[in-house]
């Protein structure tokens, strides 16, 4: 006779509890990644520019960290180097045309619009492995998505219109992809843990070649009239916002649910409100304070980081 396989109350309970080890570390990510739009302000760079370089020099860091993960752990599996590849390219794709819908719809729609990437990579992880979203983040979901719609500021200030649908269209888009990468490179984590800098390193190059096929559809690629200061502020981008950022997410997303991954990555935008604030005397308005509120809350619920009755 089968035993019985199904999760005790208790044991259900420690399944739905918020991990705190890889939770972290996605937190951490997401800490480094909402650097990218300041540190992309002090540089002064065109956006496909910038989306190539933070990649680009990324890569020449990522190297040789790669290369000595790959002595120690064996060398990443055929499977593994053509889903990082996919992944990268759709990592870069993301970066062109979500810096393509800032021109049309302006910094504070574009931020909601990729942040599709909430419904995204749950609902990938749900038809392709039957991963189904917790009633918890169901529930928070609509008020995580209106509270990012408050602290992008898309309700103070209205861009130009004229290209509006071309630039939602890029935003979705540039939502969606983002969703694939995070899918693709938290499911390849599952099947090699262990390998995290070796993925990434291909996920780079492949995201920078991305950007410059892409970056017509931008500004194009211009490299020959930028400043030491703006230089180093890329540099800092690719640090902080590529290597950094993606180390710590790509070893955190493996080990929890999708929708964890996804609604913690919605603190991104928050933090990059709060350190522009303190950075560059950015002061958000009420409204951003209100979203920021909203959105951590919900985030928290949909986490369990306050236990509550469904």
């Amino acid at each position: 006779m089968a035993a019985d396989v199904r999760p005790t109350q208790s044991a259900q309970q420690e399944h739905d509890t918020l991990p705190w080890g890889p939770a972290l570390l996605v937190l951490g990510g997401a800490g480094c990644l909402s650097t990218s739009a300041v540190l992309v302000k002090v540089a002064a760079v065109d956006p496909a520019t910038s989306a190539f370089l933070r990649c680009a020099i990324a890569v020449l860091v990522l190297a040789p960290l790669a290369w000595r993960e790959s002595r120690r752990r064996g060398a990443l599996s055929a499977r593994g180097v053509v889903v990082a590849v996919v992944a990268g390219a759709a990592l870069g794709a993301d970066y062109v045309m979500w810096t393509r819908s800032i021109f049309d719809v302006g910094a504070g729609v574009s931020t909601v619009l990729i942040n599709v990437q909430v419904v995204v990579l749950p609902l990938l992880a749900w038809i392709v492995e039957r991963e189904v979203p917790s009633r918890r983040f169901a529930l928070a979901c609509p008020a995580m998505l209106v509270g990012i719609v408050l602290v992008s500021g898309a309700l103070e200030k209205h861009a130009d219109t004229s290209n509006a649908v071309r630039g939602t269209l890029f935003g979705v888009l540039a939502g969606t992809a983002y969703g694939v990468y995070l899918y693709l490179t938290r499911r390849q984590g599952r099947r090699e843990p262990g390998r995290t800098v070796t993925p990434l390193a291909w996920a780079t190059a492949s995201a920078a070649v991305t950007a410059a096929v892409l970056s017509p559809l931008s500004t194009g690629v211009h490299l020959e009239s930028l400043s030491w200061t703006s230089w180093l502020a890329m540099i800092g981008l690719a640090v902080l916002g590529q290597v950094f950022a993606w180390m710590l997410i790509n070893s955190g997303s493996p080990r929890l649910p999708s929708n964890q991954t996804a609604a913690l990555l919605l603190t991104q935008p928050v933090v990059t409100v709060i350190l522009s604030a303190i950075l560059l005397a950015e002061v958000p308005s009420l409204w951003q304070i209100a979203g920021m509120v909203l959105a951590l809350l919900a985030v928290g619920i949909a986490n369990r980081v306050w236990s509550y009755k469904t």
